[in-house]
């Protein structure tokens, strides 16, 4: 690799820096923005929105339907929205389809022409790897809060709060993601959004089925009348006895993996040191 391409690498990276930090604060600001508030927004997030911003004026925008449903499971990240991600998706095959182009002279062989087919479809597949992870580390926190909210709800629902300030007094003296999302669904509720259109969100944004079947206690509790502390409170167990079920599921997993660090590394460890001995004991002998 010649030194002419490590320098074309280095400035590309040098303009892309530049550019996020002067398109990542507002017009008006960027001459009396402090240092302190200009380093709360990363230059990762920063490259992100931009690369939406410049690929959306392209045009890009065509979006496969689930792709609505996925975002929302993930949080929406950074406030993107389905055409951000498209968009993104464009962005990101072109980026670094450039990014590997100076690279690819220098592999042997035909290795340079794969990298080049395989440079804009990891670019083209990378936003929506990141909300994948994203959902999954956001279901998973979900699943640890659930039953501690489900409890806390039931207590505030049993002292008399309606069930939209109850999830609000919840969001608010609990932290989580869980927590998060019942603080922000009454607020909006409070705010006059319908309470079926602001449940159904929750859902989409909470895909697990402890939080589909409590927003269908919800439901129901509103059409017929029925009691909503029982169901969260045998909601509340399930997902107890569920997250166990989860941590036993894990420990039985856990153990042949101690078994083959056990066999490949204790083992072998422990015969080598009796070898040595046994090779010093000879060596003394002789």
């Amino acid at each position: 690799m010649s030194v002419a391409v490590l320098l074309a690498a280095a400035a590309g990276t040098c303009a892309a820096a530049a550019l996020v930090e002067w398109f990542g604060v507002p017009r008006c600001e960027r001459r009396r923005t402090r240092p302190a508030a200009r380093g709360r927004r990363s230059h990762l997030a920063g490259m992100t929105v931009l690369l939406a911003r410049i690929a959306r004026r392209a045009g890009v925008r065509a979006a496969p339907g689930d792709l609505e449903a996925r975002i929302a499971a993930a949080g929406a990240p950074l406030g993107l929205a389905v055409g951000d991600v498209i968009a993104l998706k464009g962005a990101g095959a072109l980026g670094v389809l450039l990014f590997a182009f100076p690279f690819a002279g220098a592999l042997p062989g035909r290795l340079g022409v794969a990298a080049l087919l395989a440079a804009p479809l990891a670019g083209f597949f990378a936003p929506e790897f990141v909300l994948a992870r994203l959902a999954r580390a956001r279901r998973r926190r979900i699943a640890d809060e659930l039953a501690d909210v489900l409890d806390l709800l039931r207590v505030a629902i049993r002292a008399g709060l309606p069930v939209g300030r109850a999830m609000g007094e919840v969001g608010r003296r609990m932290n989580g993601v869980l927590a998060a999302e019942l603080d922000g669904a009454a607020a909006r509720m409070q705010l006059g959004a319908p309470r079926s259109d602001v449940l159904r969100e929750l859902v989409a944004r909470c895909p697990l089925p402890g939080v589909a079947t409590l927003v269908a206690a919800i439901a129901r509790a509103d059409r017929h009348g029925a009691p909503l502390a029982p169901a969260l409170e045998a909601l509340a167990a399930e997902a107890r006895a569920e997250q166990a079920r989860g941590l036993r599921d894990a420990a039985a997993k856990a153990a042949p993996k101690i078994q083959l660090v056990v066999a490949l590394v204790l083992v072998p460890a422990v015969m080598l040191l009796i070898g040595a001995v046994l090779v010093r004991g000879f060596a003394g002998s002789a």
